[in-house]
């Protein structure tokens, strides 16, 4: 541990959060050891074909690799694939229905016109023969009085 004659201390800034100070240590002393060994490095020495077959074992791991990335983009692409025919064919299924149920409305309509121009048509009938009935009778009426 270094003596405190060795250390200066600097104030920089003083806030209301806090204080800052710059420490200066002084230099080491010449009979100094370093408090932390190094220890070397215990990296063995590789040979060529160790380091070809590492090479060629990573080479591997991204060809897995990238082929999985494409089998999952593939997959991906088949599901966008599916649901979007499966969307046209519930958008043709839903089209055919509802030109069925406007087709059956149509029809219904048109025989609901159909019948309600055939009960005005007896009614006019009706009516005529009434006003022709109507007719004779004030012809049969005038007739006795214009003989007198």
């Amino acid at each position: 541990m270094a003596a405190t004659s060795d250390i200066q201390v600097k104030e920089l800034d003083k806030r209301a959060s806090g204080q800052a100070f710059e420490v200066i240590l002084g230099s080491p002393a010449p009979n100094g050891k370093g408090e932390f060994l190094v220890s070397p490095s215990k990296k063995k020495d590789l040979s060529l074909q160790e380091i070809q077959r590492k090479l060629e074992a990573a080479e591997e791991r991204r060809k897995s690799h990238e082929a999985e990335v494409l089998k999952h983009l593939a997959e991906k692409r088949e599901h966008e694939k599916e649901v979007l025919q499966k969307a046209l064919e519930e958008n043709d299924n839903f089209s055919k229905m509802a030109e069925e149920k406007l087709n059956q409305k149509m029809e219904a309509n048109k025989e609901n016109r159909s019948a309600i121009m055939a009960a005005m048509n007896e009614k006019f009938k009706e009516k005529d023969k009434k006003i022709e009935e109507v007719r004779k009778n004030k012809e049969s009426k005038e007739r006795p009085t214009e003989e007198n």
